[in-house]
């Protein structure tokens, strides 16, 4: 997720399909509820505090788990600018995470800063590299930030090898050029190769956002796999105002499913609580965004959560992750990792947190 970018692309307002909206029975269980809370130990360090559904202040991760979910996700850059979201802080976050009983998932971006389907940065320290040292520097940098984890107990349960990556990462020697996939799937091949040295019951995923269409991801997912690619885990994100209607997204994840023979899951989805924004920083998703007619109020925000839910179940899905629940408008917490103190947040009309820190009440993951 690179909000920034996302904020460029077209808004379309969409109908959901009924047969999605309520089955009567589920085809499937949600055994992976999660959540990326990536952003929540900079706010911790900054004083938030959270509530429950009742006002209560309590542990943001017992909220959390209140509401249902049981696995977390963290992305992880090399060397960004804040020092958050770093080796250090994953490896401390991830200590929370798992004293709390969570499962983990850990997000590598290959970069600096964010990684999405329309930006790419490898760090700077491998900046002008060939394919054959990036291909060595994912390998080494996938095994010792893993490495590091199992060390201190925390051993990842998934990671995914880049974020978003419709057409590559690494930017230009790792981006897919003419529909040659070679030099992606190699780099792909080293971090699937490191994360299973490291432990081989670590799960890898392949992380798109091509949700959109069963074209795209057929393109995709088709192109690493005549190379040889291995993954255990098709990961997509779904966000109803950029990749179509909740048909579509049914149709999609059940085509993925049955053609690479994999579990499938949500990587990252969000609606918004509000039209409202709480700072100087522009919403990424403003309020009038809005799909299936559903309103930008806690209930609607609710509402559609519970039937991307309903519609991945129903389609043979094994999760699906909230993107950011937790980030709220938290002053010095900001979205430019290179200006931490200095931006706002886009997301504060996203989070499933209002703006004092108080839980949507009516949102759950539910299996």
């Amino acid at each position: 997720m690179k909000p920034s970018l996302r904020a460029l692309a077209a808004v379309v307002v969409l109908a959901a399909p009924l047969a999605l909206t309520a089955p009567a029975q589920a085809a499937n269980t949600l055994t992976m509820r999660g959540a990326d809370v990536s952003s929540l130990q900079r706010s911790l360090d900054l004083g938030a505090r959270y509530y429950d559904g009742a006002g209560a202040q309590a542990n943001p991760y017992d909220i959390l788990a209140s509401k249902g979910v049981n696995y977390l996700r963290l992305r992880i850059w090399n060397n960004p600018t804040s020092g958050y979201n770093n080796k250090a802080k994953v490896l401390q976050q991830a200590r929370a995470i798992k004293a709390k009983g969570f499962k983990l998932l850990i997000d590598f971006h290959y970069s600096d800063t964010w990684a999405d389907p329309g930006k790419q940065y490898p760090p700077a320290a491998w900046a002008n590299h060939s394919l054959s040292q990036l291909q060595s520097d994912v390998y080494n940098y996938t095994y010792e930030v893993c490495t590091a984890l199992k060390a201190q107990g925390t051993t990842p349960d998934a990671v995914q090898i880049g974020n978003e990556i419709n057409v590559g990462m690494l930017w230009p020697t790792g981006q897919v050029v003419n529909n040659d996939f070679a030099p992606l799937a190699s780099l792909l091949k080293q971090g699937y190769r490191a994360t299973k040295a490291c432990n081989g019951g670590t799960q890898v995923w392949i992380h798109t956002a091509n949700a959109d269409s069963n074209a795209n991801a057929r393109w995709f997912y088709d192109g690493i796999r005549a190379q040889g690619v291995t993954w255990d885990v098709t990961a997509l994100s779904y966000y109803c105002m950029w990749h179509g209607t909740l048909a579509n997204l049914y149709n999609v994840i059940a085509d993925v499913k049955s053609r690479y023979g994999r579990s499938v899951v949500i990587a990252e989805t969000a609606y918004p609580f509000t039209t409202a924004d709480a700072d100087h920083q522009p919403n990424v998703i403003p309020g009038t965004a809005r799909c299936d007619n559903i309103p930008a109020t806690w209930a609607g925000q609710a509402q559609q959560f519970s039937w991307v839910q309903n519609t991945a179940r129903n389609a043979g899905a094994v999760g699906v992750f909230y993107w950011e629940p937790t980030w709220y408008a938290i002053r010095g917490n900001g979205w430019d990792p290179a200006d931490i103190n200095g931006t706002g947040n886009g997301w504060d009309n996203m989070a499933v947190f209002d703006w004092s820190g108080r839980v949507n009440p009516h949102l759950y993951w539910t299996p």
